[in-house]
């Protein structure tokens, strides 16, 4: 274990040598690393922004920990501090450090920023911190404009800056890099004696969304979408030359500085943006303090345009002056480069060894943070091929923009291609790896028809009337899982339970052996995951649905690595109870032992018999199951969607699903009020039952 005054927490000291190196992405990762296997993770910053301002990466990291810190604990001193008395205040860091550490199994330590007064001896101060916290140094090296002899140059300074102050160095991070330079950089760093990765230059993670372009003119909104002020302006565009040469020079994601007087150019870009082919731009700014002509701005009014205007008194030298100078920020609310900074430390950084290299203890408890990115690890491990229906749904794009960043899985999206990629574009996310299709104008809606009419035949079902379901969005999206053409669909963001598991019944089918089609939850708690069905399909089920339900619940259970022991829940426990409702438990318990003599199942049992170990050896001792339970199974709809959400609201759990259980392939409906982060972690779990039911999980 590596730690001075809290042998027990491991930490990690992130620093630089200077900078503008993009060392929030690489603590973004790191965070998400140590969270995804450890059960309390802190952050602190020795060093903070002298003033007024929040120190925004602090929040932003702080926004994804997963101890209890506040932001005034997680600072140690200003930049006053140390200029005024470097000694003091680093004797006050330790202290404010080994007070968060000891509330937390492992602390990401982020150095200073170079921001106020830096000095060339900064990182010889930042090395003499993570000394006296005992903890290892991450650097963090700028790679861009650089050659990689330059780069192995820099790395080497550092290295003896380092040594100096007997900090110990376990890896080095070469951010943002040429892209075509990746590989050559960690082979020029190989004889550097320890683990070197390289991540590429992304403009995203440095381009300010229109909202800070904004406030950098002092700008105010004229028209469009207030939500679309949060895109990032990927390049800025000063509009002086003639309507059809600045069409010429249009971009996706562009911003265009132009006078509100230049009526022409003003309605080429508006067009623009609205036309199929052309690329979508980020905004249009009006310089100089000048408004358009009434009728112009009567034409565009009436236009109801999403695309962002903005208007500023200054002129057009400093409006595209400010605008240069403005630097986005990988913050909290600016998700595109929060996914962006994931998906560069996923993809270009060893998890694995990084973890080996700081030591961090791996916990036997599972918190909500861990097992999310246990689903999305998985999921990408399996990558498997989703359908997602309901693509003009704004939180369904957002969603497939973070599943395909981070390459959870290949997805074909329904609906118009040239709406559903205009508004993708608009929303600033990339679709560019996915399938659109849509089934008004599918070449395969015909040969859906006539594979649904046959299915459907000894219903009286026309190829006619076929053609009419099959067009449906649910339909279609369930044609392509039946058919191979995806591995699993998502949907129920915009529509009910029934229209999204309706076909599925109609055309997937029950698995072998099951005739029930169930759900669970998988209840995440502060230290453990635990499966809960039937909360969402089966009202009233039989002791026959009930069997069906547990076998189910246990399977499911068990591909997301929860040990399955089964609890069949009733008012009563063991034999001390009887009546309608527990004989039926009782008999679904001695049904699933039949079915499936191989599995820990008890029942019936009441919910604190099945799950405290104290209660459950004074009702039933001599059971597998009780006080240990993982699987509960409830005697009715009524019951088990009560209490999931007791439970969620009251104990603070994380409640992921419904999962769909029991169809030969998987289909998984959404809540109407799912979130973005919500749709991925269905897609992950659909995913992974895909890669189950293909036996091909790892």
């Amino acid at each position: 274990m590596i730690g001075t005054g809290a042998p027990e927490t491991s930490s990690v000291y992130i620093a630089s040598p200077e900078g503008a190196t993009g060392k929030s992405t690489v603590a973004l990762g790191v965070l998400q690393m140590l969270c995804a296997i450890t059960a309390s993770v802190g952050v602190f910053r020795p060093i903070a922004r002298t003033g007024d301002e929040r120190d925004y990466v602090l929040e932003l990291l702080l926004d994804r920990t997963t101890a209890d810190i506040g932001y005034d604990e997680a600072i140690g001193v200003t930049y006053d501090q140390v200029h005024a008395d470097p000694e003091a205040a680093l004797a006050e860091i330790v202290l404010r450090y080994h007070a968060v550490a000891e509330r937390c199994d492992a602390v990401v330590v982020v150095g200073s920023d170079y921001t106020d007064v830096a000095s060339p001896s900064e990182l010889t101060f930042n090395a003499r911190i993570a000394v006296n916290l005992g903890a290892p140094v991450l650097l963090v090296v700028r790679g861009v404009d650089r050659t990689p002899a330059e780069i192995v140059h820099l790395v080497e300074l550092c290295q003896g800056e380092l040594a100096a102050q007997r900090a110990h160095l376990v890896a080095v991070v070469v951010n943002r890099c040429d892209p075509s330079e990746l590989d050559a950089v960690a082979e020029a760093l190989a004889p550097a004696g320890v683990p070197a990765w390289t991540l590429p230059e992304a403009p995203l993670l440095s381009a300010p969304t229109m909202a800070e372009l904004q406030r950098a003119i002092g700008g105010e909104r004229y028209g469009g979408d207030p939500e679309l002020l949060q895109r990032e302006v990927l390049k800025v565009m000063v509009g002086g030359m003639t309507a059809e040469h600045i069409l010429e020079r249009l971009t996706d994601g562009v911003a265009v500085i132009v006078p509100g007087d230049r009526s022409d150019v003003l309605l080429a870009l508006v067009n623009a943006h609205e036309a199929t082919g052309f690329p979508s731009l980020a905004g249009i700014v009006m310089n100089g303090g000048i408004r358009p002509h009434p009728a112009i701005a009567e034409l565009i009014e009436n236009m109801h345009l999403r695309l962002p205007i903005l208007t500023t008194d200054l002129g057009t030298y400093d409006t595209a002056a400010a605008a240069a100078r403005t630097r986005g920020r990988v913050a909290v609310g600016s998700p595109a480069k929060v996914d962006t900074a994931l998906a560069l430390m996923e993809q270009r950084v060893d998890p694995v060894e990084l973890i080996r290299l700081i030591e961090v203890p791996i916990p036997t408890v599972t918190t909500p943070q861990m097992f999310e990115y246990q689903l999305i690890h998985r999921a990408r491990v399996n990558r498997r091929h989703i359908v997602l229906p309901e693509g003009t749904d704004d939180r369904i794009l957002r969603a497939a923009g973070r599943v395909l960043q981070r390459r959870i899985a290949d997805l074909t999206i329904l609906g118009d291609e040239a709406t559903i990629r205009g508004r993708a574009a608009e929303l600033g996310v990339d679709l560019t790896a996915a399938q659109v299709l849509d089934p008004a104008t599918s070449d395969l809606l015909d040969e859906f028809a006539d594979e649904y009419a046959r299915l459907r035949a000894s219903k009286g079902m026309t190829v006619e009337r076929a053609r009419e379901y099959v067009a449906d969005i649910s339909y279609f999206g369930t044609m392509m899982v039946y058919r191979g053409l995806a591995d699993g669909m998502v949907s129920g963001a915009a529509h009910t339970t029934a229209h999204t598991i309706r076909p599925a019944f109609q055309i997937i089918k029950t698995e072998p052996g099951v005739d029930t089609v169930s759900s669970v939850f998988l209840m995440c708690l502060a230290d453990r995951v635990l499966a809960y069905g039937d909360c969402a399909v089966v009202p009233d089920p039989t002791a026959e649905q009930l069997a069906d339900i547990a076998i189910s619940s246990a399977q499911t259970a068990a591909q997301f690595d929860i040990e399955p022991r089964v609890a069949m829940l009733s008012y009563s426990t063991g034999e001390s109870g009887s009546g309608a409702d527990v004989d039926k438990v009782r008999a679904a318990t001695e049904l699933v032992r039949a079915r499936a003599p191989q599995l820990l199942v008890d029942g019936p049992i009441q919910y604190d018999a099945a799950i405290d170990p104290d209660v459950g050896s004074a009702k039933l001792p001599d059971s597998p199951v009780a006080g240990r339970a993982t699987v509960f199974v409830f005697p009715d709809l009524n019951t088990g969607n009560n209490t999931y959400k007791a439970v969620q609201r009251s104990a603070g759990a994380v409640a992921i699903g419904p999962v769909l259980q029991g169809l030969r392939k998987p289909v998984n409906d959404l809540s109407r009020g799912a979130l973005v982060a919500d749709i991925v972690n269905t897609v992950a779990i659909t995913a992974i039952q895909a890669a189950a039911e293909a036996g091909a999980i790892e």
